[in-house]
């Protein structure tokens, strides 16, 4: 069976059995149905069927310390409408879903839950129990292993509340594929992968300038940075040359200390005369160079700018670019060193800011140039961009660190143009965000670095020698085999060393640091797809088809899968990339919690049920931003209980359970079968091009105008006893209509279709609707005339709208009618002039009068007069 294909059904001509609740009701539909498709494991995968059949997904892995939105929901339940198209054209679809429980958030959410904190240098406490009433701020020190095994307790918790609440939303996973992000199986992953990038030369141990956030004591890659505004002040100040002073202008005078040049555009002729010289500092008396560099901008401040290792990313291409010095003065903890640095000829004055933050350091600098007459005129106030952590509240800074990192193209232009060449090999939705992962890496500049100071991460799988002085030998790293994965270096010894030896001069020392959480969700598709651990699965469901997420993190989680894949297999890991929007507050305004604007999930899908929300979702088109008004939801319930409604009357009222259109012979019904074929076609291609929210509109428009037209056209025919063939045509129609429209809609309204379906026992064997043929192709040797419909249909409204106009009742008989148009819609019109009649209850004469001159029908009529 192809892509295209779908299992073909043979309808029943004999009459299916129904059984069809007395008050059929939208409430109780989610755990009935979840429970059941848990217990039928009606969404495991299959995992007997070739590649070519199956229908891979890469699911995010949320955050499990973090809480979901509304966002998420959407987001969600877009891969989910995906999924289940798929599985309906007979795919078997791997659809795992992860935990993301691993790094910094879990972390902190540890330490306020529990009122504790990890202190690496105490000893593992067996007997440890948290406090009974923790205290976020005062934190109770533990051990680094009682720590994890408080994460780990924490996150289990999470995922239950979290899966709770998938199963609620109708998320057709297979449960039975999780997987974690910390867990032994993604240790496994990560280290060996890991290892072999080491091995090939692709991840590398440097020490070199590091962002880094001084809240949180840890490293920070590119990607993860976030510009923001932030106050600050220009302090104009003057360098000293043999030809008079030199002014700068800059917000960080606290760094004047550790400036190692004066750097201006070459072609800024105010400072031609002054290349190749020197000036000396002022306060320290550092003698620098003045240096020529076109990344200096010649309209910002005075044109000319001061170098120190390391005030912001261009410092650092400087130093690089230039090959200039090293002296930093700022340490992990943020502040000034305290040793006074060798390099200043005029030391005393450091003493003024040794140890102090970088605020107190830039007051105490400001009031030493004003002592020694090196600031001209006041700092003038402004608001500058700087770089933050995205989870941080402070600016960053670039401390020199030992990490690891992976090459990605930063500092390779070869591989750099490989890793665009395959973006161009992924299916973009929609296609404009291709060009955002283009800019995102063709504006790398340096390699990701992926080594992290915390505790709760998988650690890497490295020791270092120690010489006989106890100094680490980082040139020579100690390595386990593949066989041994996964290990802990804090807790275990390498090969040939026993852990008595560990920190002693001759023995060992454990890499302290752990991966940052992108470097295991890049690997998510190996995680999943089990590389190396099951070839079987991984032969079936690697490189996968579809991977989903939102925009913000094409630059991280997606690029990085793509890093990953390209090192190790060599391809791409996914055809196609499904980018979702963000959901916005109705002033287009992004939800966050300290906006105050967040939706939470549940309390929506408890008040409106998860097909409401799912319907919702759905409207969300890909990539597209979406504003959340909740009295949309209430369109989504009012649908979902007419598929319940209409369902209700079409089996249960008039009987009609055989979807057999072989009955069908009448030329409207014909008609409405020749739409409805032409609405499944519409609907396919939508989704064959991942337009979920098109293929929606498409089946819900015909639906409306099933129950609002067709089911009151023909009802009265359907009903008739002794109606013989059109009688049957009605029924036949309405069934054959219904077990199509259901299996459209059964995407996005999961519960209330299944439950329609179930109603339908013989007709559909039992089976779920989430397994049924897509309808493609069922209704393609109907012949019928669309026109037919239109036209009856504007009858039929000009019909009930003279009712309306004479402000009666529906019910209310007409004694005479008269429709007038060319004689194209009258002759569409003539085939269904008897169920017209009974519908509108005419009594009298119905005349149909030509006239060429109209476009469209118009309808007069006369009311019964009221007795």
């Amino acid at each position: 069976m192809t892509d295209t294909q779908s299992p073909s059904v043979t309808p029943p001509t004999a009459p299916a059995a129904v059984d069809v609740p007395d008050k059929p009701a939208l409430e109780g539909l989610e755990g009935t149905w979840s429970q059941r498709w848990k217990d039928a494991e009606t969404y495991a995968f299959d995992r007997t069927q070739p590649r070519a059949n199956v229908y891979s997904i890469d699911t995010p892995p949320p955050t499990v310390s973090g809480s979901l939105h509304v966002g998420h929901v959407f987001s969600y339940t877009h891969t989910d409408v995906i999924a289940r198209y798929h599985r309906m054209r007979g795919k078997s679809v791997f659809y795992p879903m992860g935990w993301d429980d691993n790094g910094l958030p879990t972390e902190r959410r540890v330490q306020n839950y529990f009122g504790v904190r990890c202190d690496p240098s105490l000893p593992y406490d067996a007997d440890f129990t948290p406090p009974e009433k923790p205290d976020p701020k005062k934190q109770v020190p533990i051990s680094r292993p009682n720590f994890i095994a408080l994460c780990e307790q924490l996150v289990e918790q999470d995922e239950q509340v979290f899966e709770s609440l998938w199963r609620t939303l109708g998320l057709s996973v297979d449960w039975s594929t999780t997987y974690t992000t910390i867990g032994k199986h993604a240790q496994t992953v990560s280290q060996r992968a890991f290892l072999r990038n080491f091995a090939r030369g692709e991840a590398y141990l440097q020490e070199a300038p590091t962002l880094w956030d001084v809240t949180f004591q840890t490293a920070v890659a590119q990607a993860e940075l976030e510009a923001r505004e932030y106050p600050g002040a220009y302090h104009r100040v003057a360098f000293h040359g043999a030809e008079g002073p030199v002014y700068i202008e800059t917000t960080r005078p606290e760094l004047i200390p550790a400036v190692v040049a004066l750097i201006a555009h070459p072609d800024d002729e105010r400072y031609q005369p002054l290349f190749g010289t020197t000036v000396t500092s002022p306060v320290f008396g550092v003698e620098i160079p003045v240096l020529a560099h076109e990344a200096a901008e010649p309209d910002k401040g005075a044109g000319i700018a001061m170098c120190c290792t390391f005030g912001d990313l261009t410092d650092v291409q400087w130093w690089r670019e230039l090959q200039l010095p090293v002296r930093t003065v700022i340490g992990r903890d943020g502040r000034l060193h305290r040793e006074t640095p060798e390099w200043l000829t005029n030391a005393a004055p450091y003493e003024e800011i040794a140890g102090k933050t970088t605020f107190s350091a830039r007051e105490a600098m400001v009031a030493l140039l004003r002592a020694s007459g090196d600031l001209d005129g006041e700092p003038s106030p402004t608001q500058r961009m700087t770089n933050f952590f995205e989870k941080g509240d402070k600016p960053l800074e670039i401390v020199a660190t030992r990490q690891w990192y992976i090459r990605n193209g930063g500092r390779d232009a070869d591989l750099r143009a490989e890793l665009i060449a395959e973006g161009d090999e992924i299916t973009w939705v929609p296609p404009h965000m291709r060009h955002r992962y283009d800019n995102w890496v063709g504006g790398l500049n340096g390699d990701w670095l992926i080594s992290r100071q915390r505790f709760f991460g998988i650690p890497f799988p490295v020791w270092y020698p120690l010489d006989a002085d106890g100094e680490p030998d980082y040139e020579h790293p100690l390595l386990p085999a593949e066989a041994a994965l996964p290990v802990d270096p804090s807790t275990d010894a390498p090969a040939g060393y026993t852990e008595d030896q560990r920190g002693k001069p001759g023995g060992f020392l454990g890499d302290p640091d752990v991966m940052d959480t992108w470097a295991t969700s890049s690997l998510t598709p190996h995680i999943a797809c089990g590389w190396e651990s099951d070839p079987d699965l991984f032969e079936r469901t690697f490189p996968m088809d579809l991977c989903t997420q939102a925009h913000d993190i094409i630059r991280t989680w997606l690029f990085s899968r793509v890093v990953r894949a390209h090192h190790e297999n060599g391809t791409v890991p996914w055809t196609h990339a499904l980018i979702s929007g963000f959901v916005m507050d109705p002033d287009r305004k992004k939800m966050s919690k300290s906006k105050g604007n967040v939706v939470v999930p549940t309390e929506i899908l408890d008040k409106y049920g998860a097909d409401a929300v799912r319907w919702r979702a759905a409207m969300a088109r890909p990539g597209l931003d979406s504003p959340f008004d909740e009295s949309q939801m209430k369109v989504g319930r009012r649908l979902a209980m007419k598929v319940l409604n209409a369902s209700k009357f079409v089996l249960g009222g008039v009987g009609a359970s055989t979807p057999d259109v072989s009955l069908v012979t009448e030329p409207v019904d014909r008609a409405l079968l020749a739409r409805l074929d032409d609405v499944v076609e519409r609907a396919t291609a939508a989704y064959e091009a991942y337009d979920y929210t098109t293929a929606l509109e498409t089946a819900e428009k015909f639906f409306w105008e099933f129950c609002d037209d067709y089911l009151e056209l023909v009802k009265e025919r359907a009903y008739a006893e002794e109606g013989g063939a059109a009688t049957a045509s009605a029924k036949a129609t309405l069934a054959t209509a219904l077990h199509v429209q259901l299996r459209l809609l059964a995407p996005f309204l999961v519960y209330v279709t299944e439950e329609v379906w179930s109603w339908w026992g013989s007709a559909n064997a039992g089976g779920s609707i989430h397994h049924a043929a897509w309808p493609q192709g069922e209704l393609a040797g109907i012949d019928g005339d669309q026109a037919v419909i239109d036209a009856v249909a504007a009858a039929l409204a000009g019909l009930r709208g003279a009712k309306s106009t004479a402000k009666v009742s529906m019910r209310t008989e007409l004694t005479r009618a008269e429709i007038a148009g060319p004689q194209a819609l009258l002759d569409a019109v003539a085939v269904a002039a008897e169920d017209l009649r009974k519908v509108a209850k005419i009594t009298g004469e119905l005349e149909l009068k030509t006239d060429e001159s109209a476009t469209e029908l118009s309808v007069t009529a006369e009311v019964a007069a009221s007795e």
